[in-house]
């Protein structure tokens, strides 16, 4: 289940609240602020000047903003873990190699998180970046990572976040989830057939150390250039290649 605080800090939890609805909206005034969250302007005004003073919030007129301090403190926790530093030129020569958008991601809080990614030459662009978030349940790299979680754990990630339909070929209940994992650990390698976007497919291979899953390294490309033939398509090699090559690396660091 997911863990709460014994005793939550309230201010804490409303400074948490205005910075999660600012970066929501990519910005906003204390009245907008004030009527989303039933807050008093007062409190918010007291709230934003504090994150201001520390560096959190900018301010640019009457609108209130965060700030690049969260891309510094996200960009050095990025490299400072020895998986990122390990997977990323793989990321980069697979993506080069395929033609595709690669994306390394690792799961943390029961979501995927992309931790780098990479075009190659014929590569579509999706709405994904480094940060970004998204549920396990509707892509190649959750499924790749789900597969090799104790079924607890994934217990307790579908309890906190659910099985919602994303697309209408979006898996939503345990049983077609639990079907799709053991067919991962069958294979090798997990698919997203137009789960997470109409139009997308994505194959995914689980990155592993020590027997635990660390995160999954996948390839995206439209329809059209992955066919329903999983097992011989040409990713599907290249990803085993490229998560063995992550794998080795990582016991030397």
């Amino acid at each position: 289940m997911e863990k709460r605080a014994k005793h939550p800090v309230r201010t804490t939890e409303k400074s948490l609240t205005l910075i999660e609805e600012l970066n929501r909206r990519g910005g906003a005034r204390i009245t907008t602020l004030a009527d989303e969250l039933s807050m008093g302007k007062s409190a918010i005004h007291n709230h934003l000047s504090t994150l201001e003073e520390h560096g959190f919030v900018v301010k640019n007129g009457n609108t209130y903003e965060l700030s690049l301090r969260f891309l510094d403190i996200g960009g050095q926790l990025r490299s400072e873990m020895d998986v990122y530093r390990v997977a990323e030129p793989q990321v980069e020569a697979l993506a080069e190699e395929s033609g595709e958008l690669v994306h390394f991601v690792v799961e943390e809080g029961g979501e995927g998180v992309y931790l780098c990614r990479a075009k190659g030459e014929r590569a579509v662009d999706l709405d994904t970046y480094v940060g970004c978030r998204h549920p396990m349940h509707s892509s190649a790299f959750g499924k790749a990572i789900l597969s090799h979680l104790p079924e607890g754990r994934v217990e307790e990630i579908i309890d906190r976040h659910g099985l919602p339909p994303v697309t209408p070929k979006t898996i939503t209940t345990r049983d077609e989830l639990y079907d799709a994992l053991e067919r991962t650990r069958e294979r090798g390698f997990a698919v997203d057939d137009e789960e997470r976007l109409e139009g997308l497919r994505c194959i995914a291979a689980p990155i592993r150390f020590d027997s635990e899953v660390i995160g999954a390294i996948s390839i995206s490309a439209p329809t059209a250039r992955i066919d329903d033939d999983w097992a011989e398509n040409e990713f599907v090699e290249q990803l085993r290649r490229t998560a063995n090559v992550i794998e080795l690396n990582k016991y030397k660091v």
